[in-house]
């Protein structure tokens, strides 16, 4: 057959070992493993899980796989997949790559879900499992790579619903060990399954961007392994005929080498941004400069007094669906520069209370959104590795205080420590896990490659 992009993808996907997975891939994908889990399973206490949970319930069939946070509930392989990538983006506390995606709830549903699928005798062991899981990264990375357009934050479409769903297929093709034909019709059907447009951010959709990628791509692997065909060119810029090319108005791909003796992974060379709290995350950038300003307001005026605030001035990107300056809903609220600045300032803190009915509406909370003013410097783009969050307090006094921050706490380039991953995610757990197995799992993704059936965790 003639070499083309997309066969070079599934011949990687079929042929890529665990051998090819160095110390620093293999630390770094369980770190996301543990937190994607915990996500899951506080976002297992949202409203808008409950919804996908209830409407799963209605299909009548094999339930094999658990749900996050409901012990005893299983449901068929695919619909646990997607309940639990609901789950998972639910408080949009997830994990976030560059190019800008949630890489992790895309794939680990899917994963988990299928390893519970599989009959005794055929279980994938804790290495399998891994090298599975990276494959679904490395397939969004280099999807993604394909395409400037991909580097800022989005507009069009929401990136994890059409690379997820790409990743999800290939993570789920290398589990079930598919044939490299196969992975390459995986990857076609799962591009006709893909995308979810930007317009329902902020709103209880946008979860199911992420439970449909993973329960789609989990489907098209499941589809071509019993023999569905698709487009054995899908990934390649072919003119006048689009196939993944699609979604991008600048689209250049390049083959993916089959690896011999090494391979480096688009996680060895770029980390993953891990959230300290539930929202998009652009609003770690301006609650870090709230927080920075704040403090500096205390050693002022010796404690925080809105009265003495004149303006709040935001130094932002221009990025329209997370500029919300009178946010209603939960879900407004976790996308709205705005509305996390002031919580911020007001609380010196920014957790999961912060987005109660009660915390939204809070009257004091809404003077300050009053007094919010809004700017955009041209050097300051919408791209999660250039921009940068600022605040400037504007008082009455005349005086000037101004926090700004280019690099949050949990950002690639200033990642967690192991005790604040920790931390969040025993925090996370705790909602619906007792203590005992909650440090179960801590020491199963630890000790990952030492599994010998995956369908464990």
């Amino acid at each position: 057959p003639e070499e083309t992009v997309t066969s070079s993808f599934a011949a990687f996907i079929h042929a890529v070992r665990p051998e090819h997975l160095s110390k620093t891939v293999c630390h770094r994908s369980k770190r996301m493993i543990l937190d994607s889990i915990g996500v899951g399973l506080v976002g297992s206490t949202t409203h808008v899980f409950d919804i996908a949970l209830q409407y799963c319930r209605l299909y009548s069939s094999v339930a094999v796989s658990s749900v996050y946070g409901k012990p005893g509930v299983k449901l068929s392989p695919t619909l646990a997949a997607f309940t639990n990538g609901v789950a998972t983006h639910s408080m949009d506390f997830d994990d976030t790559w560059h190019p800008a995606t949630h890489p992790s709830g895309a794939v680990l549903p899917a994963l988990l879900a299928a390893s519970q699928m599989l009959p005794p005798g055929t279980k994938p062991n804790g290495v399998d499992f891994l090298l599975a899981f990276n494959v679904g990264l490395e397939v969004q990375g280099r999807l993604m790579h394909f395409s400037t357009e991909a580097h800022n934050i989005p507009k069009r479409f929401h990136p994890p619903s059409v690379v997820g769903t790409m990743g999800s297929a290939a993570a789920t093709a290398k589990l079930l060990s598919l044939s490299a034909a196969q992975c390459a019709h995986a990857l076609g059907i799962a591009a006709s399954l893909a995308g979810a447009p930007m317009a329902n951010a902020a709103t209880q959709a946008k979860p199911l961007h992420i439970g449909n990628a993973t329960r789609l791509g989990f489907e098209a692997a499941l589809l071509a392994s019993r023999g569905m065909e698709a487009n054995p060119s899908i990934l390649d810029d072919i003119p006048g005929c689009s196939g993944f090319s699609a979604f991008y108005s600048v689209y250049q791909p390049k083959p993916l080498s089959t690896p011999s003796d090494h391979h480096e992974f688009l996680l060895e060379k770029q980390d993953i941004a891990f959230k300290r709290f539930p929202a998009h995350l652009g609003m770690h950038w301006v609650v870090d400069a709230a927080l920075s300003v704040r403090n500096l307001f205390i050693n002022y005026a010796g404690s925080f007094s809105p009265s003495l605030i004149r303006t709040i001035v935001l130094k932002i990107p221009v990025s329209k669906y997370i500029n919300r300056p009178f946010p209603s809903s939960e879900h407004q609220a976790r996308h709205s520069f705005q509305f996390n600045a002031c919580t911020a300032l007001l609380d010196g803190e920014v957790g999961l209370s912060s987005f109660t009915e009660s915390s939204i509406h809070r009257q004091e909370l809404r003077e300050l959104l009053d007094k919010v003013v809004v700017e955009h410097p041209e050097d300051n783009v919408a791209n999660f590795d250039k921009m940068y969050g600022e605040v400037a307090l504007l008082l009455h006094s005349g005086d000037v205080l101004t926090g700004k921050c280019d690099t949050f706490y949990g950002h690639w380039r200033k990642p967690l420590s192991k005790e604040t991953l920790l931390k969040k995610f025993r925090s996370n757990a705790s909602h619906v896990l007792p203590e005992e197995k909650i440090e179960t799992i801590i020491t199963m993704v630890d000790n990952l490659e030492n599994l010998s059936d995956s369908s464990q965790l």
